[in-house]
């Protein structure tokens, strides 16, 4: 059973190369007293089918008497399994080909007879290069990722963990909860889970419910009948019936009324639900994801929330960091906001000056992303010499004080 991570059940997989047969069996013996696993191949040939069937972290290879054999296996690693580390041994070697070897990429060289404690040793080195290889590349990989996921721009650690909890989830019907302050980009999440799903080629329906009365808000949901209450001329399907087969994004859930809670709970546990007025029961088949700039566990203790709606809501819960924890992504962002806004202004800018980045990275963000992306906007907009400098932010960012208000001297009568 092959590890992705590289190995078997966690144990180094070492491959050994050698025509020898008694070679073979001494390095074999020598290196599974150790506990690493052992794949082992007669030629050079059988090596590289190897490589490309089996996980494997280190290559121990004598190539043969052709200098043609470790070219052609540090040209193979080099293409196909660049992790791999690679020590070739023989007993025909040479300084001049120990230094062309490294050269292609040997991790490390030496010559045939083999001591126990000096493989041991150089096996050992080259496992740790291994991993700090393997690390790299991961961190690498998952820094280009993190950089960009839908719309949402990042490399901070914990954003990357919001891009994967994001991809993981989006293709599920499980209820999602996204939490965190004001202007993190939860609206941004909901559309990037709804766009990675099977749903995407449906209706995103988002409402926001702390800006609707409560009875507004039942019927902009639910929708209503004809007479219902004052000013219901006709029946209105709700956001619910117009989401269908699609996605729903509540945000502001904590301002939901307790009657909306409940009916929201029915809802979440059978599909169904009645229009405002109505005593017909309506299915539909929708993907709901709740937002909340609250702490929704503190509602619950408050009594302003149900407990049985949070457990119910709460299945996987994306926590979106303030900007001013994940300050290394403001440069990011401003940037990503600068590309966007010029473009949309038909201006050429060419960034920001190196005061004005200081400004920003030093401002503490009480309105997150939303504020950052409102203060590059207006300075896009204000820059005047191609350098976003100081003048252009606003006078909360830059650190100036704000201009005072005009006064007018009063006129004659």
């Amino acid at each position: 059973m092959k590890d992705p991570t590289g190995g078997q059940f966690g144990q180094p997989t070492i491959l050994l190369i050698d025509e020898d047969p008694d070679v073979r069996q001494c390095v074999r013996r020598c290196l599974e007293g150790e506990g690493y696993r052992v794949l082992q191949a007669d030629s050079v040939r059988r090596g590289m089918e190897l490589l490309d069937s089996e996980p494997v972290e280190l290559l121990l290879a004598d190539p043969g008497r052709s200098d043609d054999g470790a070219s052609n296996l540090l040209r193979h690693v080099k293409d196909h399994c660049p992790e791999v580390v690679v020590i070739l041994m023989t007993r025909h070697g040479s300084i001049e080909s120990a230094v062309e070897a490294i050269k292609q990429g040997a991790f490390d060289y030496f010559s045939k007879p083999i001591v126990d404690d000096d493989l041991r040793l150089l096996v050992g080195r080259a496992l740790r290069q291994q991993r700090l290889i393997a690390e790299n590349r991961r961190l690498r990989a998952a820094i280009v990722h993190g950089r960009h996921f839908d719309e949402i721009v990042g490399q901070d650690y914990r954003m990357m963990k919001v891009f994967e909890l994001t991809e993981a989830v989006a293709d599920s019907r499980a209820t999602v909860l996204i939490t965190g302050e004001s202007g993190t980009g939860k609206s941004l999440v909901a559309r990037a889970i709804h766009r990675h799903s099977r749903r995407a080629h449906k209706p995103f329906v988002e409402v926001s419910c702390g800006a609707l009365p409560e009875m507004l808000l039942e019927s902009e949901l639910f929708g209503h009948v004809k007479g219902a209450f004052t000013d219901a001329q006709t029946d209105r399907a709700g956001k619910f019936a117009a989401a269908e087969g699609g996605t729903i994004f509540l945000d502001e859930i904590a301002a939901a009324s307790p009657a909306l809670q409940l009916k929201l709970l029915r809802f979440l546990q059978e599909r169904k639900f009645e229009p405002v007025g109505s005593n017909r029961t309506q299915t539909v088949d929708v993907r709901v994801i709740l937002a909340s700039n609250r702490d929704l566990m503190e509602e619950v203790q408050a009594g302003r929330f149900r407990r049985d709606l949070y457990y119910r809501v709460n299945v996987v819960n994306i926590e979106l960091p303030p900007l001013r924890e994940r300050t290394g992504d403001i440069a990011l962002l401003a940037d990503h906001f600068l590309r966007h806004y010029q473009q949309e202004n038909a201006k050429t800018i060419f960034g920001f000056t190196d005061r004005a980045r200081k400004a920003l990275q030093s401002y503490d963000w009480p309105g997150n992303v939303r504020e950052l992306e409102n203060c590059v906007e207006r300075a896009v907009v204000l820059c005047r010499n191609g350098w976003i400098d100081l003048a252009d932010l606003p006078p909360a960012v830059s650190g100036a004080e704000p201009d005072p208000p005009l006064r007018f001297a009063a006129g004659p009568g």
